[in-house]
């Protein structure tokens, strides 16, 4: 939700912290602020919008030269964008400043408590409530973590909060529950960040803080304790990604750099849970969807995921796994449902992680459930890991993020390996969480003896296969692409059709679209047509169409056919996403994509590929910014 950093050290505290938050303002750009302590005694600035207002104030006037320091990024939640909203908030006279990240939900009734003491309030924010609190506590104890310690257990909801006093130079003091706050650990100096972008330019080396603990970072030392002061251990990780990575590198947007990434993103995801030789066996002849790609020989593979080793209970013991998510991360379950389904045999539902724990649902021992989170920090699904937890089913977690909560309080994990992805609409996470979910579904396959050896040896080759693929469509597709978005640059409203495994690309093609172009989108499995969204259809009306190969399934694809010949009767323009030699749905379209041959079920790493495009393009005609969208931020933390 909001991006935090903190520093104390030897250097100028201020230029370390904001360059942190132009690593971070993807999480949050509402507004930004900063706070440092010196020999001067407490400076702070803090402005509303993007992150170079505040730059802009602080080339005017300079903070004084402090070594201590905290800064903030914010997605509003209580109160408007403004400048009083924004963090730091102040305390004990303007000596005690603090940042948030989440929701304090009995805010009202503290304010009320604090006001009525005779405590006034700069903001609508329940963030300087807890600052208040801390403040309060902090003149009566004359010690930060001392008076951390009396606060947290009122504080109700999820939160982050750093604070530093004048009268503690070189000290910060930090918390957190149910969002997220990890530790740099460098050389006479000591960072704190939300994530791991904050401070990976100066250290690699982290510790993640877990639930209800607090943290004092001072230069010399690190202290871990829960609520009630008991000293907490913690495991030191090195993050596998440098500084580098989360730059643009000379492209337009982070949006398009990790679209061109997604090549390296599946084939790192892949890395080292594939043993044995492995070569293609993909379109050399007809299978069933679902099934291989048919033919072939001489393949060789399997997939071997180590970090499952001592887990085949987690899959082999499972009566039916369910997949938890938000977003763009469910429409990656209802693709791995397909897979999971086919292959291994076993029941899969795909729940909203938002909804899941909320209706009461039956889970048990022998429930898998598996979570699908970027961060690791998306609070509705940590929220419904934990409900899962409780009831006593087992959980798996697929993640792209070290050190983040999800991975920590599930059983086992499998780690994406994407790379850190700035940009708010997600892309290489998506094609990952995808490859991620094919590969534990191979598995399960295997472990449950339901997978036809064969059939898991091509597939597994095809999957290899996919890395080069998606580079494919990039250099021959996405100029066309472009050209076309630029096109409808004016379009108001754009429709998705896929069925089967294209349905969820069809989803996620539409949500894309509404994200960063804020034009109506909507997706809809084609056999839903004539039950009522074929009402939507009027002349020039753009309908993307993703066809399934008619190697896998003749009946799918002459489906698919009848639906775009229904449409185009009505005037729909039609876009088709088709593979490489499908003569059969040229007279029928008005434009036609290409993606090369795969098989039926990894097709939507190649169909959603030129969605992600245009949806950029079209943004980018629009003159939007494609990595900040309005009203969103990249990770959710706050149910």
């Amino acid at each position: 939700m909001c991006g935090i950093v903190g520093y104390a050290g030897a250097r100028d505290s201020a230029s370390i912290i904001m360059a942190g938050l132009a690593r971070l303002e993807y999480r949050g750009y509402d507004s930004a602020g900063i706070a440092t302590v010196g020999e001067h005694g407490l400076a702070m600035r803090k402005k509303s919008g993007k992150l170079a207002a505040l730059h802009e104030s602080l080339a005017d006037a300079p903070l004084p030269a402090a070594p201590t320091g905290i800064g903030h990024t914010r997605w509003a939640t209580h109160g408007a964008p403004t400048d009083e909203n924004a963090h730091p908030h102040l305390a004990d006279s303007g000596r005690l400043a603090l940042i948030h990240n989440g929701i304090i939900e009995n805010y009202g009734e503290l304010r009320r408590e604090l006001e009525s003491d005779g405590v006034a309030f700069a903001s609508e924010t329940d963030s300087e409530v807890a600052a208040a609190l801390i403040g309060r506590e902090y003149e009566r104890t004359g010690d930060l973590e001392q008076a951390f310690r009396a606060v947290l257990p009122r504080l109700e909801g999820a939160f982050t909060l750093l604070a530093v006093h004048a009268n503690q130079p070189g000290i910060i003091v930090a918390a957190r529950r149910n969002s997220p706050l990890v530790i740099g650990l460098g050389d006479g100096e000591n960072y704190l960040g939300s994530d791991v972008a904050a401070f990976v330019e100066h250290t690699r080396r982290a510790v993640a803080i877990g639930q209800d603990n607090i943290v004092t970072v001072t230069p010399a030392s690190v202290t871990i304790t829960d609520f009630a002061g008991t000293a907490v251990a913690a495991e030191p990780f090195d993050v596998s990604w440098d500084a580098a990575a989360a730059d643009k590198g000379g492209w337009p947007s982070f949006m398009a750099k990790e679209v061109a990434e997604e090549p390296e993103a599946v084939a790192n995801t892949l890395r080292g849970r594939v043993r044995g030789e492995v070569g293609s066996g993909v379109g050399r002849g007809v299978g069933a969807v679902g099934g291989g790609a048919g033919g072939g020989g001489g393949v060789g593979g399997e997939v071997h995921i180590p970090e499952l080793d001592g887990h085949d209970d987690l899959f082999v013991d499972a009566e039916r796994i369910v997949i938890v998510a938000c977003g763009t991360a469910s429409y990656a379950a209802l693709v791995g449902k397909y897979a999971l389904e086919n292959w291994a045999r076993i029941p899969v539902d795909v729940e909203l992680a938002h909804e899941f724990r909320y209706r009461d649902p039956i889970i048990g021992p022998r429930t898998l459930v598996v979570s699908i989170s970027q961060s690791g920090e998306t609070m509705d699904t940590l929220m419904a890991v934990r409900f899962a937890r409780e009831k006593g089913a087992r959980t798996l977690a697929i993640c792209n993020t070290q050190g983040a909560t999800i991975p920590r309080e599930s059983d086992a994990v499998i780690y994406t390996h994407a790379g850190p992805e700035v940009a708010v609409a997600s892309t290489k996470a998506f094609v990952a969480q995808i490859t991620a979910l094919m590969l534990v579904a191979l598995h399960t396959g295997r472990l449950r003896g339901t997978l036809d050896p064969q059939t898991g040896r091509l597939e597994t080759a095809a999957l290899q296969d996919i890395p080069d693929h998606i580079a494919t469509v990039l250099a021959q597709e996405t100029d066309r692409i472009t050209e076309l978005a630029h096109w409808m640059a004016d379009t108001r409203s754009v429709l998705f059709l896929g069925r089967h495994v294209g349905y969820p690309i069809a989803l996620e093609g539409a949500l894309k679209l509404k994200e960063i172009s804020y034009i109506h989108a909507e997706g809809f499995a084609a056999g839903e047509l004539k039950h009522g969204p074929i009402a939507l259809i009027e002349p020039g009306q753009p309908v993307f169409v993703i066809v399934p190969s008619p190697r896998h399934s003749a009946l799918l694809h002459a489906k698919v056919v009848s639906n775009i010949q229904e449409i185009r009767a009505r005037g729909a323009r039609v876009i088709a996403i088709a593979e490489e030699g499908d003569a059969a749905v040229l007279p029928h379209a008005d434009e036609v994509i290409r993606i090369p041959l795969t098989t039926a079920l990894l097709e939507p790493l190649l169909t959603v590929v030129p969605l992600q495009i245009f949806a950029m393009a079209l943004a980018t005609a629009k003159g939007l910014d494609v990595d900040q969208p309005r009203n969103l931020a990249k990770s959710v933390t706050v149910e």
